[in-house]
C-alpha cells in the first residue's frame, strides 16, 4: 500500500496545498487544493474518494477535477461520506450555481461522479484494503478513517478536536504503524482552537496519551506561519511518542 501526501496544511500559500491524500494512486481521501498537482492521467485513475467532512478546505479541488477529466470518466467517481456531508455537496456546491451538479451529467443514467453514504463505524472493502470510517469531533459532522491493508495500517483523523472515540477505535487494532494527527492552532490560541474544533497542541498532547500503540506520528493541518511554533508547541507537550511535521510530497510504503 502506497500513501502519499498531495497537501496537509490548513491553508494555501506558495508551497502550501490542503488536504489531500492518495493511496495506491486510485484512492483519496480528502480533496483539497493538493488535487492541482496531479497530472491528468493520474487523476483519471481516480475512482474512490473518502471525505471527512464538508468544510472547502477538504473538498474544494474536487469539482475542479471531475471538471477537468469529464470527457475520461468512463465509470462514476463514487464519493463515499457521511449523508450529511453528502447532503451539503448537494446543497451547496453540486447544485447547479455554484458548479455543475455532475450526478446527474452527462446524463441521469451515466454520471460522472456518485454518492455512496457510510455511517461511522462501519468499513468499505476494496482492492485488498479495508477502509474503516470513525466519527470525531468537529464543529460540523466529521470522520477520520483507517486503513488497513496487507502491508500496514495507518489513520487520518482529519479535522477534529479532544475526543475518545477516535483513540478508542485505533486501540481496537493489533497494530498501527503510521498516525496523521491534526493540530491547527497553538497554545495561544487554544480557545479560537475550541471554538473551531481543532486540536492545539496541549489539548492532542492530552489526547494522545490514550493511544495504545507506538506509531509514526505526523502532523498535519498546521494554520500556514505558525508551523514552528506548532510543532516546538507539540514536542513540548507530547513527550513519550515521536512526532514528525508532515510535509506535501511524502510518500509511505505501508
Amino acid at each position: 500500500m502506497e500513501l502519499r501526501i498531495l497537501g496537509c496544511s490548513g491553508g494555501i500559500g506558495q508551497e502550501l496545498r490542503t488536504t489531500t491524500l492518495l493511496v495506491n494512486n486510485n484512492i483519496l481521501i480528502d480533496a483539497g487544493t493538493g488535487l492541482g498537482d496531479l497530472s491528468l492521467d493520474e487523476m483519471k485513475s481516480i475512482q474512490h474518494v473518502f471525505i471527512t467532512h464538508s468544510h472547502l478546505d477538504h473538498i474544494g479541488g474536487l469539482p475542479l477535477m471531475i471538471d477537468s477529466i469529464f470527457d475520461h470518466i468512463k465509470t462514476p467517481i463514487t464519493i463515499h461520506a457521511q449523508q450529511e456531508t453528502i447532503k451539503a455537496f448537494q446543497q451547496h456546491l453540486f447544485n447547479n450555481v455554484i458548479w455543475p451538479d455532475f450526478s446527474l451529467l452527462p446524463s441521469q443514467d451515466k454520471p460522472v461522479l456518485r454518492f455512496e453514504p457510510m455511517l461511522a463505524g462501519s468499513t468499505y472493502k476494496i482492492d485488498g484494503l479495508t477502509i474503516e470510517m470513525v466519527k470525531v469531533r468537529h464543529v460540523v459532522p466529521a470522520v477520520g478513517y483507517i486503513v488497513e491493508g496487507p502491508g500496514g495500517v495507518f489513520a487520518f483523523s482529519g479535522d477534529t478536536s479532544t475526543n475518545d472515540g477516535f483513540w478508542a477505535a485505533l486501540n481496537r487494532y493489533e497494530k498501527l504503524d503510521v498516525l496523521i494527527v491534526e493540530a491547527a492552532f497553538t497554545n495561544q490560541d487554544k480557545l479560537l482552537s475550541q471554538k473551531a474544533g481543532h486540536y492545539c497542541p496541549e489539548s492532542l498532547g492530552e489526547d494522545i496519551k490514550k493511544l495504545n500503540h507506538k506509531p509514526k506520528i505526523y502532523l498535519s493541518h498546521h494554520k500556514p506561519g505558525s508551523e514552528k511554533i506548532i510543532f516546538e508547541q507539540c514536542q513540548q507537550e507530547i513527550t513519550d511518542q515521536t512526532i514528525e511535521s508532515l510535509r506535501g510530497g511524502q510518500r509511505f510504503q505501508l
